[in-house]
């Protein structure tokens, strides 16, 4: 009680415990500047989308033949019997068995992909096939992991897939004969036909300043009506 007393009698004269000083306001800091986009190659660039392969179904259709022209392809790339050639990006498989075919009996197709599930399903169209003249070969976004001695390399509707084609291109070229091809078929820009979203489609200068970029020399580009274009490529000298 005596306590209590006291502190009531401090209090009221004005004894109280020294307060704290007051922490100086923090001093409130302009906003950053919002960082500018990643670019590549000086141009902002869309994420990539890959095909997806429960979709395979899709690049099946029974006309598909007629608007791709893969003799027409095969032709323009010097491809015949005995050839060693790459379908980077085959997917399914669709032109990998249209070149196993071309180049029997004594050349070879390198099936390409970056996704494993459609490594198994050129797997499993070659064994159907009756096919004994394709390896497949998973490779990576920005190398196909192709070995030497290539004659030639189609990319046929897989290059506005890629991350970074002047990388991708360049250790494509390492794989090359000295007088080796590479193939890009790609859907004209805008829209109308099969293929990707109009967004989605390249621009065939842009390839070529890409394959310029990575060493590569155009050497024919052709129409492959109505739906799209060719590229054909060579090592720069």
């Amino acid at each position: 009680m005596r306590a209590v007393m006291l502190l009531t009698f401090a209090l009221a004269a004005g004894f109280s415990h020294p307060a704290h000083p007051a922490p100086p306001a923090l001093r409130v800091l302009p906003a950053l500047p919002a960082l500018p986009a990643l670019q590549a190659s000086g141009q902002s660039k869309p994420t990539v989308r890959l095909f997806p392969p429960q979709d395979l179904g899709l690049l099946e259709g029974p006309d598909r033949d007629q608007w791709q022209k893969p003799d027409q392809i095969m032709d323009a790339l010097g491809i015949a019997e005995g050839s060693l050639v790459a379908d980077l990006g085959a997917g399914g498989g669709w032109f990998t068995i249209r070149l196993a075919r071309r180049v029997l009996p004594n050349g070879i197709v390198y099936a390409e992909d970056i996704q494993p599930q459609m490594i198994e399903a050129v797997t499993r169209r070659v064994q159907l096939e009756g096919l004994t003249n394709v390896k497949t070969v998973l490779g990576t976004a920005n190398d196909p992991r192709l070995p030497p001695g290539i004659d030639a390399v189609l990319i046929v509707d897989a290059y506005h897939e890629m991350e970074d084609p002047v990388t991708l291109l360049k250790n494509v070229a390492r794989s090359l004969k000295p007088q080796g091809r590479i193939g890009i078929v790609d859907f004209n820009p805008g829209g109308g036909g099969p293929g990707p979203e109009p967004e989605a489609r390249v621009d065939p200068q842009a390839v070529i300043d890409a394959a310029a970029a990575a060493g590569l020399q155009l050497s024919a580009r052709a129409a492959v009506p109505p739906f799209q274009f060719l590229l054909v490529f060579g090592k720069g000298r």
